[in-house]
């Protein structure tokens, strides 16, 4: 699976470390990745759709890597990957992902005629729409590169970003679609991404509610001008298991279930307590390179290593030390009985999983004390 030409790189200069290499040798700060974690999280993930009886597209936009996207196939049975660029899914259809929905609005002409150049790569192609204007722009495109898009209709149900009322707004896109050439209507995208933090499980089943009630209707409208939904696509890993069970969603489209950031863990289930059913797999390696003062230590990850927007990271299995300031190149770690060591490593579970993957090149994955993989954050950086 992993395509990384190993020749020629040098560890502390191109890359954070090789295959091979003790654990304790990784230069930081980097992320690293617990494989056996991230494969148990997969295989849940995968269980749950299963049992359900809906499938799970999973979110490159979360990870950007086509290797973890591959793994997600092989070992969680996924059908397919969500990127919310165009450029994102040029990376992943040029990896050989062969099922790509772009679960965003492209409107830039430039960014359209790449869009409808992607089926020639040889994946399925499909995008998220929201103005009957755009679907003639995508129509033209396919035609002039003798390619098919498929599209979905977007439905604002709550996140008040892109997307149309349900009912009659929806289906006037979908006849449109329908009756432009090289162009297939294939469903209705409704992901409500303002609940998935709410930390109260009743507040965001409500949110759902409202959602599936806004979907349920748009769907039958469809089916009464013959308009039939392959896909009904949403969900994310804090609402998987309302729309999962819905009977009108399909499609699951979780991302951050696969590393689990540490906002995601303070959002409690239905008992009130946070939900548990996923490992965090995805750490910022960061080493100890101050100890000046002698209760605090100062690390070599600061913001240039993660992202702060869901807040401050916390060290992964330690209690008696905290991470609680951070500049361009240092995090301060509160350490009031001197217990850290010059060169300690400690691994940091970052607040926001995303952004956080965007600002690296490489995850290192490790198995047993063992370097084992080595993958590049394929899609960093593509954000046209």
């Amino acid at each position: 699976m992993n395509t990384v030409d190993y020749e020629n790189l040098e560890v502390g200069y191109d890359v954070p470390a090789l295959p091979g290499m003790d654990e304790a040798d990784i230069q930081t700060p980097c992320l690293v990745i617990d494989l056996d974690a991230l494969e148990r999280n997969i295989k849940t993930m995968a269980g749950f759709a299963k049992d359900m009886g809906v499938r799970h597209r999973i979110h490159g936009k979360m990870h950007k890597s086509v290797d973890i996207a591959k793994l997600q196939k092989e070992l969680g049975g996924s059908c397919g990957v969500c990127c919310q660029k165009v450029s994102e899914a040029e990376v992943f259809a040029r990896g050989g992902i062969t099922d790509v929905l772009v679960s965003n609005q492209v409107r830039d002409a430039a960014k359209i005629d790449r869009l409808a150049r992607i089926p020639k790569l040889g994946a399925r192609t499909i995008v998220c729409v929201d103005a009957v204007e755009n679907v003639a722009d995508i129509s033209a495109a396919a035609v002039k590169h003798g390619t098919t898009i498929e599209c979905l209709v977007e439905i604002d149900c709550g996140a008040g970003r892109c997307g149309v009322a349900a009912g009659q707004p929806v289906v006037e896109i979908a006849k449109a679609i329908e009756a432009a050439p090289n162009l297939k209507f294939s469903g209705i995208q409704a992901y409500q991404g303002a609940m998935q933090h709410m930390k109260d499980y009743n507040d965001r089943k409500a949110k759902i509610e409202i959602a599936v009630e806004m979907v349920s209707q748009s769907v039958e409208m469809l089916k009464a001008e013959g308009l039939e939904c392959d896909i009904v696509g949403g969900a994310g890993t804090g609402s998987y298991y309302f729309e999962g069970t819905s009977g009108v969603y399909n499609e699951l489209q979780c991302g951050s279930y696969a590393f689990m950031d540490a906002d995601y863990q303070t959002i409690n289930d239905e008992n009130g307590k946070p939900i548990s059913e996923f490992e965090n797999s995805m750490f910022i390696l960061t080493s100890v390179m101050s100890h000046s003062k002698s209760d605090k230590a100062i690390c070599d990850a600061g913001l240039k290593a993660q992202s702060v927007d869901s807040g401050l990271p916390y060290i992964f299995g330690r209690k008696d030390v905290e991470y609680i300031k951070c500049s361009d190149e240092h995090g301060v770690i509160s350490d009031p009985n001197g217990v850290l060591k010059i060169n300690e490593k400690l691994k940091l579970v970052p607040g926001h999983c995303d952004p956080t993957a965007n600002v690296h090149d490489w995850y290192v994955g490790v198995r047993g004390g063992k370097v084992e993989v080595l993958w590049p954050v394929s899609a960093r950086g593509k954000a046209y």
